[in-house]
Protein backbone atom coordinates (compact mmCIF):
# COMPACT_ATOMS: atom_id res chain seq x y z
CA UNK A 1 0.00 0.00 0.00
CA UNK A 2 1.06 3.29 -0.83
CA UNK A 3 0.25 6.88 1.19
CA UNK A 4 -1.38 9.56 -0.45
CA UNK A 5 -1.37 13.29 0.61
CA UNK A 6 -3.92 14.51 2.43
CA UNK A 7 -3.69 18.35 2.59
CA UNK A 8 -0.94 20.27 1.61
CA UNK A 9 -1.06 22.52 4.96
CA UNK A 10 0.33 26.55 4.92
CA UNK A 11 0.53 28.39 8.13
CA UNK A 12 -0.69 31.87 7.89
CA UNK A 13 -2.33 34.99 10.26
CA UNK A 14 -5.53 34.61 9.01
CA UNK A 15 -6.61 30.90 7.60
CA UNK A 16 -9.83 32.08 6.01
CA UNK A 17 -8.76 35.35 4.62
CA UNK A 18 -5.72 33.63 2.86
CA UNK A 19 -8.02 30.66 1.86
CA UNK A 20 -10.41 33.07 0.20
CA UNK A 21 -7.36 34.17 -2.13
CA UNK A 22 -6.18 30.86 -3.06
CA UNK A 23 -9.82 29.82 -3.83
CA UNK A 24 -9.94 32.42 -6.27
CA UNK A 25 -6.43 31.24 -7.70
CA UNK A 26 -7.51 27.88 -8.03
CA UNK A 27 -11.88 28.37 -8.92
CA UNK A 28 -12.14 26.14 -6.06
CA UNK A 29 -14.37 26.27 -3.39
CA UNK A 30 -13.74 26.63 0.09
CA UNK A 31 -15.29 24.14 2.52
CA UNK A 32 -18.89 24.49 3.50
CA UNK A 33 -18.35 24.80 7.17
CA UNK A 34 -15.61 27.75 6.79
CA UNK A 35 -16.32 30.98 8.44
CA UNK A 36 -14.21 33.88 8.92
CA UNK A 37 -12.61 34.06 12.28
CA UNK A 38 -11.92 30.01 11.68
CA UNK A 39 -8.53 29.22 12.59
CA UNK A 40 -8.44 26.56 9.98
CA UNK A 41 -9.72 26.85 6.10
CA UNK A 42 -9.71 24.51 3.65
CA UNK A 43 -9.73 24.88 -0.27
CA UNK A 44 -11.19 21.83 -2.06
CA UNK A 45 -8.50 22.21 -4.82
CA UNK A 46 -8.21 19.21 -7.55
CA UNK A 47 -5.19 16.73 -6.44
CA UNK A 48 -4.55 17.43 -2.94
CA UNK A 49 -6.48 20.13 -1.25
CA UNK A 50 -5.23 23.39 0.26
CA UNK A 51 -5.18 23.45 4.33
CA UNK A 52 -4.45 26.85 5.61
CA UNK A 53 -3.70 27.06 9.55
CA UNK A 54 -3.40 30.15 11.70
CA UNK A 55 -0.15 30.56 13.48
CA UNK A 56 0.87 33.30 15.87
CA UNK A 57 4.38 33.31 14.45
CA UNK A 58 4.42 35.79 11.63
CA UNK A 59 6.80 34.13 8.03
CA UNK A 60 10.21 35.40 8.49
CA UNK A 61 11.81 33.30 5.28
CA UNK A 62 11.67 32.32 1.45
CA UNK A 63 9.57 29.12 1.88
CA UNK A 64 11.29 26.22 1.55
CA UNK A 65 8.20 24.20 -0.56
CA UNK A 66 6.18 26.22 -2.60
CA UNK A 67 3.64 25.66 -5.25
CA UNK A 68 3.55 25.90 -8.72
CA UNK A 69 0.54 27.30 -11.00
CA UNK A 70 -0.49 26.23 -13.94
CA UNK A 71 -3.40 27.68 -16.01
CA UNK A 72 -5.87 25.54 -17.89
CA UNK A 73 -7.42 27.51 -20.14
CA UNK A 74 -5.52 31.07 -19.95
CA UNK A 75 -2.01 31.69 -20.77
CA UNK A 76 0.58 31.71 -18.47
CA UNK A 77 0.93 35.84 -19.18
CA UNK A 78 -2.75 36.26 -18.62
CA UNK A 79 -2.66 34.61 -15.59
CA UNK A 80 0.12 36.36 -14.14
CA UNK A 81 -2.03 39.77 -14.76
CA UNK A 82 -5.36 37.90 -13.34
CA UNK A 83 -3.37 37.10 -10.12
CA UNK A 84 -1.67 40.46 -9.44
CA UNK A 85 -5.20 42.13 -9.64
CA UNK A 86 -6.60 39.59 -7.30
CA UNK A 87 -4.27 40.15 -4.37
CA UNK A 88 -0.88 38.57 -5.66
CA UNK A 89 2.29 40.42 -5.88
CA UNK A 90 5.55 40.00 -8.11
CA UNK A 91 8.36 38.83 -6.08
CA UNK A 92 10.71 37.81 -9.68
CA UNK A 93 9.98 37.35 -13.28
CA UNK A 94 11.95 34.25 -14.91
CA UNK A 95 10.64 34.81 -18.54
CA UNK A 96 12.13 34.42 -21.15
CA UNK A 97 11.92 35.68 -25.01
CA UNK A 98 11.74 32.40 -26.59
CA UNK A 99 8.21 32.18 -24.30
CA UNK A 100 9.64 29.45 -21.71
CA UNK A 101 10.30 30.72 -17.62
CA UNK A 102 7.76 31.34 -15.17
CA UNK A 103 6.96 34.52 -12.92
CA UNK A 104 7.25 33.97 -9.36
CA UNK A 105 4.70 35.56 -7.23
CA UNK A 106 3.63 35.72 -3.40
CA UNK A 107 -0.34 35.87 -1.80
CA UNK A 108 -1.78 38.13 0.53
CA UNK A 109 0.42 36.77 3.36
CA UNK A 110 4.06 37.01 1.29
CA UNK A 111 3.92 32.99 0.24
CA UNK A 112 5.96 32.37 -2.40
CA UNK A 113 4.82 30.81 -5.98
CA UNK A 114 5.22 30.32 -9.23
CA UNK A 115 3.44 30.73 -12.40
CA UNK A 116 4.04 28.23 -15.25
CA UNK A 117 3.17 28.34 -19.00
CA UNK A 118 -0.08 26.64 -19.97
CA UNK A 119 -0.23 22.81 -21.17
CA UNK A 120 -1.02 24.31 -24.61
CA UNK A 121 1.66 26.65 -24.23
CA UNK A 122 4.31 24.14 -23.67
CA UNK A 123 2.93 21.64 -26.22
CA UNK A 124 3.25 25.30 -28.95
CA UNK A 125 7.01 25.34 -27.67
CA UNK A 126 7.72 21.21 -27.82
CA UNK A 127 6.22 20.61 -30.92
CA UNK A 128 3.84 17.65 -29.10
CA UNK A 129 0.63 17.26 -29.01
CA UNK A 130 -1.79 17.85 -26.01
CA UNK A 131 -2.75 14.48 -24.32
CA UNK A 132 -6.88 14.02 -23.70
CA UNK A 133 -7.28 13.91 -19.67
CA UNK A 134 -10.08 12.69 -17.55
CA UNK A 135 -10.98 16.41 -17.11
CA UNK A 136 -11.59 16.59 -21.00
CA UNK A 137 -14.10 13.61 -20.50
CA UNK A 138 -16.09 15.69 -17.80
CA UNK A 139 -16.20 18.59 -19.64
CA UNK A 140 -17.82 17.19 -22.63
CA UNK A 141 -20.01 15.48 -20.98
CA UNK A 142 -20.84 18.60 -18.78
CA UNK A 143 -21.69 20.69 -21.86
CA UNK A 144 -23.69 17.84 -23.46
CA UNK A 145 -25.86 17.83 -20.16
CA UNK A 146 -26.03 21.32 -20.22
CA UNK A 147 -27.40 21.04 -23.81
CA UNK A 148 -29.85 18.70 -23.22
CA UNK A 149 -31.46 19.90 -20.34
CA UNK A 150 -32.90 22.61 -22.63
CA UNK A 151 -34.72 20.36 -24.70
CA UNK A 152 -38.72 20.13 -24.58
CA UNK A 153 -40.09 17.25 -22.67
CA UNK A 154 -42.09 16.11 -25.52
CA UNK A 155 -38.97 15.48 -28.41
CA UNK A 156 -38.08 12.47 -27.02
CA UNK A 157 -38.98 9.89 -29.52
CA UNK A 158 -37.86 12.28 -32.53
CA UNK A 159 -35.55 10.86 -34.98
CA UNK A 160 -31.69 11.40 -33.73
CA UNK A 161 -30.40 13.61 -36.80
CA UNK A 162 -29.18 11.02 -39.45
CA UNK A 163 -29.58 8.09 -37.02
CA UNK A 164 -31.84 5.08 -36.80
CA UNK A 165 -32.52 5.60 -33.25
CA UNK A 166 -34.50 8.63 -31.44
CA UNK A 167 -33.04 10.82 -28.78
CA UNK A 168 -33.94 8.93 -26.40
CA UNK A 169 -31.70 6.08 -27.60
CA UNK A 170 -29.28 7.87 -28.75
CA UNK A 171 -28.65 8.76 -25.05
CA UNK A 172 -29.26 5.37 -23.57
CA UNK A 173 -26.66 4.33 -25.83
CA UNK A 174 -23.97 7.29 -25.51
CA UNK A 175 -24.32 6.32 -21.71
CA UNK A 176 -23.76 2.85 -22.67
CA UNK A 177 -20.56 3.82 -24.31
CA UNK A 178 -18.91 5.67 -21.65
CA UNK A 179 -19.36 2.96 -19.36
CA UNK A 180 -18.41 0.40 -21.25
CA UNK A 181 -15.04 2.21 -21.67
CA UNK A 182 -14.82 2.88 -17.94
CA UNK A 183 -15.06 -1.07 -17.33
CA UNK A 184 -12.82 -2.02 -19.87
CA UNK A 185 -10.12 -0.24 -17.34
CA UNK A 186 -11.49 -1.73 -14.06
CA UNK A 187 -10.06 -5.50 -13.60
CA UNK A 188 -6.89 -5.88 -12.49
CA UNK A 189 -5.68 -7.23 -15.63
CA UNK A 190 -8.25 -5.96 -18.07
CA UNK A 191 -9.22 -8.37 -20.75
CA UNK A 192 -7.30 -8.01 -24.04
CA UNK A 193 -9.01 -10.04 -26.02
CA UNK A 194 -12.68 -9.31 -25.76
CA UNK A 195 -14.96 -6.63 -23.66
CA UNK A 196 -15.54 -7.27 -20.29
CA UNK A 197 -18.61 -9.85 -19.86
CA UNK A 198 -21.97 -8.08 -19.27
CA UNK A 199 -24.77 -9.08 -21.36
CA UNK A 200 -25.69 -6.51 -24.03
CA UNK A 201 -29.17 -6.03 -25.41
CA UNK A 202 -31.87 -4.21 -27.37
CA UNK A 203 -35.13 -3.09 -26.01
CA UNK A 204 -36.39 -2.99 -29.63
CA UNK A 205 -35.52 -4.92 -32.84
CA UNK A 206 -33.11 -1.71 -34.04
CA UNK A 207 -32.61 -0.40 -31.08
CA UNK A 208 -29.38 0.16 -29.94
CA UNK A 209 -27.43 -2.87 -27.85
CA UNK A 210 -26.90 -1.90 -24.69
CA UNK A 211 -26.18 -2.99 -21.35
CA UNK A 212 -27.08 0.23 -19.45
CA UNK A 213 -30.78 1.39 -19.94
CA UNK A 214 -32.89 4.31 -17.92
CA UNK A 215 -35.82 4.11 -16.53
CA UNK A 216 -38.21 5.42 -18.63
CA UNK A 217 -40.04 6.59 -15.73
CA UNK A 218 -37.61 8.68 -14.72
CA UNK A 219 -38.39 11.06 -17.36
CA UNK A 220 -35.48 13.25 -19.52
CA UNK A 221 -33.55 14.78 -16.34
CA UNK A 222 -33.17 10.51 -15.10
CA UNK A 223 -31.95 9.65 -19.02
CA UNK A 224 -29.54 12.82 -18.39
CA UNK A 225 -28.13 11.46 -15.09
CA UNK A 226 -27.27 8.18 -16.07
CA UNK A 227 -25.11 10.19 -18.59
CA UNK A 228 -23.67 11.97 -16.06
CA UNK A 229 -23.78 8.89 -14.62
CA UNK A 230 -21.56 6.89 -17.08
CA UNK A 231 -19.52 10.01 -17.98
CA UNK A 232 -17.97 10.32 -14.41
CA UNK A 233 -17.53 6.66 -14.33
CA UNK A 234 -14.91 7.07 -17.20
CA UNK A 235 -13.03 9.94 -16.13
CA UNK A 236 -12.27 8.37 -12.94
CA UNK A 237 -11.12 5.38 -14.53
CA UNK A 238 -8.89 7.37 -16.92
CA UNK A 239 -7.63 9.72 -13.80
CA UNK A 240 -6.59 6.36 -12.06
CA UNK A 241 -5.37 4.03 -14.01
CA UNK A 242 -1.99 3.64 -15.14
CA UNK A 243 -1.24 5.15 -18.79
CA UNK A 244 0.49 1.70 -19.68
CA UNK A 245 -2.53 -0.53 -18.97
CA UNK A 246 -4.09 -1.70 -22.61
CA UNK A 247 -7.93 -3.20 -22.87
CA UNK A 248 -9.85 -4.71 -25.73
CA UNK A 249 -11.79 -2.07 -27.85
CA UNK A 250 -13.46 -3.30 -31.24
CA UNK A 251 -11.08 -1.93 -33.29
CA UNK A 252 -7.94 -2.74 -31.23
CA UNK A 253 -6.21 -2.10 -27.92
CA UNK A 254 -6.72 0.98 -26.37
CA UNK A 255 -4.58 2.89 -23.33
CA UNK A 256 -6.67 5.07 -20.94
CA UNK A 257 -5.98 8.26 -22.90
CA UNK A 258 -7.56 6.34 -26.30
CA UNK A 259 -10.78 5.27 -23.88
CA UNK A 260 -10.84 8.93 -22.76
CA UNK A 261 -10.52 10.41 -26.32
CA UNK A 262 -13.37 7.66 -27.34
CA UNK A 263 -15.66 8.75 -25.05
CA UNK A 264 -15.76 12.50 -26.07
CA UNK A 265 -15.66 11.76 -28.99
CA UNK A 266 -19.17 9.54 -28.79
CA UNK A 267 -20.62 12.87 -26.70
CA UNK A 268 -19.62 14.84 -28.72
CA UNK A 269 -21.22 13.79 -32.06
CA UNK A 270 -23.77 11.91 -30.40
CA UNK A 271 -25.24 14.92 -28.90
CA UNK A 272 -24.78 16.90 -32.51
CA UNK A 273 -27.18 13.98 -33.57
CA UNK A 274 -29.59 14.32 -30.36
CA UNK A 275 -29.35 18.32 -30.98
CA UNK A 276 -30.61 17.98 -34.38
CA UNK A 277 -33.50 16.06 -33.43
CA UNK A 278 -34.76 18.51 -30.41
CA UNK A 279 -33.83 21.59 -32.34
CA UNK A 280 -31.07 22.79 -30.27
CA UNK A 281 -27.71 24.80 -30.82
CA UNK A 282 -24.51 22.81 -30.39
CA UNK A 283 -20.69 23.75 -31.10
CA UNK A 284 -18.21 22.25 -28.69
CA UNK A 285 -14.95 23.93 -27.88
CA UNK A 286 -12.05 24.06 -30.59
CA UNK A 287 -9.64 23.18 -28.45
CA UNK A 288 -11.11 19.79 -27.39
CA UNK A 289 -12.05 18.88 -30.78
CA UNK A 290 -8.59 19.21 -31.65
CA UNK A 291 -6.73 17.09 -28.93
CA UNK A 292 -9.36 14.33 -29.61
CA UNK A 293 -8.38 14.72 -33.44
CA UNK A 294 -4.77 14.49 -32.55
CA UNK A 295 -5.45 11.05 -30.80
CA UNK A 296 -7.87 9.44 -32.74
CA UNK A 297 -7.35 11.09 -35.95
CA UNK A 298 -3.98 11.66 -36.53
CA UNK A 299 -4.43 12.12 -40.34
CA UNK A 300 -7.87 14.15 -40.44
CA UNK A 301 -7.39 17.79 -42.27
CA UNK A 302 -5.48 20.60 -40.59
CA UNK A 303 -8.71 23.14 -41.52
CA UNK A 304 -9.20 25.94 -38.84
CA UNK A 305 -12.81 24.85 -38.34
CA UNK A 306 -11.82 21.52 -36.06
CA UNK A 307 -15.58 20.64 -34.98
CA UNK A 308 -16.34 20.64 -38.82
CA UNK A 309 -13.08 18.33 -39.61
CA UNK A 310 -14.30 16.15 -36.35
CA UNK A 311 -17.88 15.92 -37.94
CA UNK A 312 -16.46 15.58 -41.53
CA UNK A 313 -14.12 12.20 -39.79
CA UNK A 314 -17.28 10.67 -38.35
CA UNK A 315 -19.18 10.95 -41.60
CA UNK A 316 -21.59 14.13 -40.19
CA UNK A 317 -20.23 16.77 -42.14
CA UNK A 318 -19.09 17.78 -45.54
CA UNK A 319 -15.57 19.34 -46.08
CA UNK A 320 -15.09 22.11 -48.80
CA UNK A 321 -12.78 20.56 -51.31
CA UNK A 322 -12.61 17.19 -49.52
CA UNK A 323 -15.19 13.82 -50.59
CA UNK A 324 -17.61 12.82 -47.85
CA UNK A 325 -16.82 10.15 -45.34
CA UNK A 326 -19.16 7.27 -45.46
CA UNK A 327 -16.58 4.57 -43.42
CA UNK A 328 -14.52 5.78 -41.18
CA UNK A 329 -12.09 4.18 -37.96
CA UNK A 330 -10.54 5.64 -35.48
CA UNK A 331 -7.25 4.90 -34.41
CA UNK A 332 -7.50 3.43 -30.90
CA UNK A 333 -4.10 2.18 -30.43
CA UNK A 334 -1.22 4.51 -28.25
CA UNK A 335 0.10 6.71 -31.06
Amino acid sequence: MTSLVQHITIDCADAYELARFWAEVLDSPLADDDHPGDPEALVRAPGAALLFVTVPEPKRAKNRVHLDVRPEDRTRDEEVERLLAVGATLVADHRRPNGRGWVTLADPEGNEFCVECSAGERAALTGTRLPVTADDVTLAVRLAVDVMAQAPGDGWRNPAGTLEWDCWETVEHLSDDLFSYAVQLCPRKPPQDRLVPYHFAPRREGGPWNMVFADPEAGSTGLLQTLEASGALLGAMVRTTPADVRSHHAWGLSDPEGFAAMGIVETLVHTHDVSAGLSLSWAPPRDLCDRVLARLFPDAPDDEDRWTVLLWSTGRAGLPGRDRVTSWKWHGAPL
